[in-house]
């Protein structure tokens, strides 16, 4: 769509306009720096490294988000992020048992964590019913 100037002189105006250009850029920014700290863990942990095979992976079906715990090498549970103890985490995963389709149960161990701990969560996750089971790490360099 072409518009004039009003110089007189009845010509196009041919220059983009960037000002929607520039609000779409600033919403999108915004955007960003709103979803990208949920992004992040807030426990901090120090993954171990490991080598798997990639292609052994199974990924074809997803179940909707996983539940994560993550235990500190001094053998605080944080249950998605949140501090608890073990009979909360008995309890919370005994109702994520009954769910259907079953989410998986993802832990975060750190280097230091001495495995007595990683194997209490373990231990009552196959206790509650808890079928997928897995270990987060990072891969070897």
């Amino acid at each position: 769509m072409a518009f004039s100037n009003n110089s007189g002189s009845g010509k196009p105006n041919s220059e983009i306009n960037v000002v929607p250009l520039v609000d779409v850029m600033l919403v999108l920014l915004i955007i960003f720096m709103v979803t990208t700290p949920l992004m992040s863990h807030k426990v901090e942990i120090e993954l171990p490294q490991t080598n798997f095979n990639r292609e052994l992976l199974n990924d074809d079906k997803v179940d909707g988000p996983p539940i994560t715990i993550a235990v500190t090498s001094r053998g605080n549970i944080f249950y998605n992020d949140e501090p608890v103890t073990l009979e909360l985490v008995e309890a919370r995963l005994s109702s994520a048992a009954q769910l259907t389709p079953q989410p998986s149960l993802q832990i975060r161990g750190d280097r230091t964590t001495e495995y007595r701990f990683i194997s209490e969560v373990v231990n009552i996750a196959q206790a509650q019913g808890m079928r997928k089971v897995g270990y987060i790490s990072l891969p070897e360099n």
